[in-house]
């Protein structure tokens, strides 16, 4: 692989996706032997030794079929955006890369990816063969993508059943105000000792990504949205700011969020608080390996509530269009292999294999007809992705929206947990203090 630079932009050097604790890492440089090609997969099983153990059987299958060897490396989520970030800066990468397809506009900015168009495109079959909501998600829109979908994801609501046949709850709600209403009954003091050991809702309050995808989604439910129409971010609009209040106020006001949660750090810390029994409902993505692997088979999953159980169009939305995607280095040195790889990886049947292994969604049509993909939390999900979800804000700055908004919620559930109290006012002025420092470049 050789060494040349790409061209660098600010979008992209200020606009990291803060998923965890960043630590800046140097990138592994992929391999000059046409035999063989570098993967950084992104960790999506309960731990990183299981993501490796399923891939392994893939790239198995791709080697015994091509004889080109793909050394992996999965790669937490912690640290996987400033590693790629890394990598773009010295031109020394991968061959294949998992990414986050929040990031997708911003990496696009930089130069350092394939993109998927002419042969290239047509080398994995084409842009018809994919689920068209997963496949816009690769980069601006107008532009040719530099990644395409690997993992379909949507954001439910996962609910406890026994809590709520305890609880006297017929049915998940369908609107934001029944949720609350719900996540009332649901905390309480099961044991008499004074002390809330049952909470109505958990969430992941130090999760960047996972606070700016609720602002998203709140937002557009509200009215509102991150960026204005000529895309300029605006996140102190009245909508935006309704839609994060509520999402805070679960904490500082209706008190159904335990004070602890505003430390806890992703899916993962969501799920154990889940089926642990300290909390009846939470929204994710797809927590069903982490639930498997805690022995919880006793919940359900329903759409996420809206304002109005009739919401559509933007004010209907119940998820971000999310997934990972998968691009490959312009430099690599085995450019041709690296794409057969994507191929291999989106074909039909290591679809159906990933998909159902990781508890995700396929991205590619055909793979539906599976009967893995045939049961009812799956349907859901598709119908999300279908009627109610939207893709996040396909600008170079996303990375850096997600950063300053993420934190400026973090920011305002910290204050509850420590029992100050968070206004309408103070909402505002947090995410307009965000917004500036999109504006100034910060």
């Amino acid at each position: 692989m050789n060494t040349k630079k790409f061209r660098w932009v600010a979008a992209l050097a200020t606009g990291v996706v803060a998923v965890g604790s960043m630590t800046a890492c140097s990138a592994s440089g992929g391999s000059g032997d046409d035999q063989t090609i570098t993967y950084w997969a992104s960790n999506q099983a309960p731990t990183v030794e299981r993501d490796a153990e399923i891939l392994q059987e893939s790239i198995d299958r791709y080697t015994d079929e091509t004889g080109i060897e793909v050394d992996l490396e999965v790669i937490p989520w912690s640290d996987l955006y400033n590693r790629i970030l890394t990598a773009v800066s010295s031109g020394e990468g991968p061959d294949v890369l998992n990414i986050g397809n929040t990031w997708a506009v911003s990496l696009q900015s930089s130069g350092a990816f394939v993109p998927w168009e002419g042969d290239a495109l047509e080398q994995i079959g084409g842009q018809d063969r994919f689920v068209q909501s997963s496949f816009a998600t690769g980069g601006a829109e107008g532009q040719a993508p530099t990644s395409v979908p690997i993992y379909g994801l949507s954001y439910s609501l996962y609910y406890n059943t026994a809590m709520f046949e305890a609880a006297g709850i017929a049915e998940p709600p369908a609107t934001w105000d029944e949720f609350v209403e719900d996540a009332k009954k649901l905390t309480v003091d099961t044991d008499g000792d004074g002390q809330i050991d049952q909470w109505g809702v958990t969430m992941a309050g130090s999760s960047i990504s996972n606070n700016a995808h609720q602002a998203f989604v709140r937002g557009l439910q509200n009215g509102g949205s991150l960026y204005d129409d000529d895309g300029n971010p605006d996140f102190g609009n009245d909508g935006v700011v309704a839609g994060v209040k509520e999402w805070v106020d679960l904490m500082a006001v209706d008190k159904v969020v335990s004070p602890s949660d505003a430390e806890s750090v992703n899916g993962a810390d969501m799920a154990a608080t889940f089926a642990d029994g300290q909390a009846a409902m939470f929204f994710d993505q797809a927590p069903g390996d982490n639930l498997k692997s805690r022995d919880f088979t006793d919940y359900a999953a329903a759409p996420v509530p809206m304002e109005t159980a009739d919401a559509t169009g933007l004010e209907g939305t119940q998820s971000h269009v999310a997934g990972i995607n998968v691009s490959v280095f312009e430099n690599s040195g085995n450019k041709e292999a690296a794409i057969d790889f994507v191929k291999h990886l989106t074909s039909d049947d290591e679809q159906k294999y990933l998909n159902e292994s990781f508890g995700s969604l396929p991205v590619v049509t055909a793979a539906y007809d599976d009967p893995a993909f045939q049961t009812d939390v799956i349907k859901l999900k598709q119908t999300i992705l279908e009627d109610h979800a939207q893709p996040m804000p396909l600008y170079p700055s996303e990375g850096q929206m997600e950063t300053l908004v993420g934190t400026a919620i973090k920011d305002l559930l910290a204050t509850a947990a420590q029992g100050g109290s968070v206004s309408e006012a103070d909402v505002k002025s947090a995410l307009e203090d965000a917004n500036s420092q999109m504006s100034s470049g910060q």
